[in-house]
């Protein structure tokens, strides 16, 4: 497994899905043209651009170029890394058909070819096969503080989300990714002065 620094963006649940079983690291999706009208998505990325750096890891059809060139004109360049796929030509194994241009995306392509396009792109990364424990923040601490599970905890999260600028959409699981791509469990915790 490749444990990656930087923050992954993709376009949608499927590339998510492929990724995650070969790195290790935060995956954002785009949900394709979503981007587009989500000010509070692209203000998200923007902040984890700034606390961890971004890959751009869109596919090489029109519309992964379309999403691309947006994020690259609305995030600071400087904190953006560009993961390039290569033109292959098929049909993922879910769909019926091919794509319009007949090109696999993201989710398509080989554990070889991820990887080769993430080294390309300079991606700040370790290989391990073991996990190290880490302190992150856990679905245990968002119990613990009220945030998910009990009377209330719907209104606290948006409260939280609405504190440190994050969409109100976001689930459990994505805001517990995010929570740990902008900071460590001691500076959560700080936060609640625990």
């Amino acid at each position: 497994m490749l444990r990656v620094n930087e923050v992954i963006v993709v376009e949608g649940r499927y590339d998510k899905n492929t990724l995650s079983q070969i790195i290790d690291g935060t995956i954002i999706e785009t949900e394709g043209f979503g981007i587009f009208s989500d000010k509070e998505k692209l203000n998200l990325l923007r902040k984890l651009a700034e606390k961890r750096g971004l890959v751009i890891f869109t596919d090489s059809d029109g519309a992964g170029f379309i999403i691309r060139n947006y994020l690259k004109g609305a995030i600071d360049s400087k904190l953006i890394k560009h993961a390039y796929i290569p033109d292959i030509y098929g049909k993922e194994r879910r769909k019926n058909a091919p794509s319009r241009e007949g090109k696999l995306g993201v989710e398509g392509m080989s554990r070889e070819v991820i990887l080769e396009a993430l080294a390309r792109a300079g991606v700040s990364a370790v290989e391990t096969e073991i996990r190290e424990p880490a302190e992150q923040i856990s679905k245990a601490d968002l119990y613990a503080l009220g945030f998910s599970g009990g009377a209330g905890s719907a209104e606290k999260r948006l409260a939280l989300l609405k504190e440190l600028g994050l969409p109100e959409k976001i689930s459990v699981n994505a805001l517990l990714d995010v929570l740990n791509a902008l900071m460590t469990r001691e500076e959560f915790l700080k936060m609640f002065c625990l």
